[in-house]
């Protein structure tokens, strides 16, 4: 008898990665609850969710709003017999867009994960709507493959990592207009 996961290999690595999301998002739920609310950069118009995730080169990617911090955030776990970096530790990983340098830290009950700061505190966001639309706009900039060519061609210059500002703002001009 085979699995569902050999006779449907993609929907079922899309629902590991929204799962995954999900575990993520309850696991900051739980912070929010514990620890966050009554802190200065808690923004109550926000709530936590997980954005976007899916499978990426054998880790799971996605972004993570919270009503104090938004984070391009990957799964440590990449189904290799490598050992990940530790905690504290960078990680430099390639998406189409750019290279981006993570920090890697843990996360119970999650296990490890790597993260990418894009907005903290979340101040500029008035309601969940314009935080998830922002999430979004990024996440598929991150994955698109528009300067691909530019970038990875044969006579390309090494990717330089993604200067956070000029990302943002490419993105979030785009997201406007």
């Amino acid at each position: 008898m085979t699995s569902d996961r050999e006779q449907h290999p993609r929907r079922s690595v899309h629902a590991d990665a929204s799962a995954w999301g999900e575990m993520l998002a309850a696991a900051y739920r739980d912070i929010a609850d514990r620890t966050m609310r009554d802190l200065p950069i808690f923004n109550e118009a926000l709530s936590v969710e997980a954005i976007g995730f899916r499978a990426r080169e054998g880790r799971v990617v996605g972004i993570m709003v919270t009503p104090w911090f938004m984070n391009v955030v990957i799964s440590m776990r990449d189904g290799t017999s490598q050992s990940s970096p530790g905690t504290g530790s960078n990680l430099r990983l390639r998406f189409p867009a750019g290279e981006i340098e993570f920090t890697v830290s843990e996360l119970a009950p999650v296990g490890s994960l790597a993260s990418y700061s894009l907005f903290s505190p979340m101040f500029e966001f008035e309601d969940m709507a314009s935080a998830r639309a922002t999430a979004e706009a990024v996440l598929a900039a991150l994955m698109s493959p528009a300067n691909r060519a530019a970038s990875h061609g044969p006579d390309a210059p090494h990717i330089s990592p993604i200067d956070r500002r000029h990302f943002l703002r490419r993105v979030l001009a785009e997201r406007r207009a």
